[in-house]
């Protein structure tokens, strides 16, 4: 049976099923310009201090400006998430820039309960894998990996080979932050809602069919 997450909508408190389902793929997009990626890496070093383990978020409007190919990043996923079923859903959803240095396991649900994720990765593959601790699945990072799941669902990036985090696989010396566009996306979309099979507190044509 699914875990089942309660979560604040508005006023009320809403309950519904964490979803299993992970919809992930890879898209084509440009390398990001070596100026940008230098800007990435004095933000994560000097003014982050990202240590192993932490995410953060990155100025998303300081690397539009030096981000020609932004807007390819953006459509290649808006023309991703219409490929599954979620028609011009990203493009109505809120945005952010992250970066890692792998993450610790932990979810999300307590801040964004009434969302999915939907993260697109822009760095190279660095050897390290998105792995969603309670389901048994890895995906490996690279530049155009793209992921929705839910924010309930329990995750990790990790070095590749390795079962679970370890701040040890992250030394300081080696460049392993993976930045990502991530789209917060509403969990009662009904398109979404289908997608992920996410089942509500409250009879709905929603529920049909998971």
């Amino acid at each position: 049976m699914s875990a089942t997450a309660v979560y604040r909508q508005g006023d009320a408190l809403r309950s519904r099923s964490v979803s299993d389902v992970v919809v992930h793929g890879q898209v084509t997009v440009p390398a990001p310009p070596e100026r940008l990626r230098q800007d990435w890496q004095h933000e994560v070093n000097r003014n982050l201090q990202l240590q192993a383990g932490d995410v953060e978020v990155l100025p998303l409007a300081r690397a539009r400006a030096r981000w020609a190919d932004y807007r390819h990043c953006v459509q290649a996923a808006a023309d991703w998430t219409q490929s599954v079923g979620l028609n011009d859903l990203l493009n109505h959803s809120d945005i952010a820039l992250m970066a890692c240095r792998g993450a610790a396991p932990h979810h999300d649900g307590a801040q964004y309960g009434a969302f999915a994720f939907c993260n697109l990765f822009l760095s190279d593959d660095k050897g390290l894998d998105l792995h969603f601790v309670n389901l048994g699945l890895r995906i490996p990072l690279q530049r155009g990996t793209v992921v929705i799941f839910d924010t309930w669902q329990a995750h990790e990036v990790v070095a590749r080979g390795s079962a679970c985090f370890d701040a040890s696989d992250f030394p300081e010396e080696r460049d392993l932050t993976q930045v990502f566009l991530t789209w917060e996306l509403p969990i009662d979309n009904s398109q979404l809602a289908k997608l992920l099979c996410v089942q509500f507190d409250t009879p709905s044509p929603l529920n049909a069919d998971c």
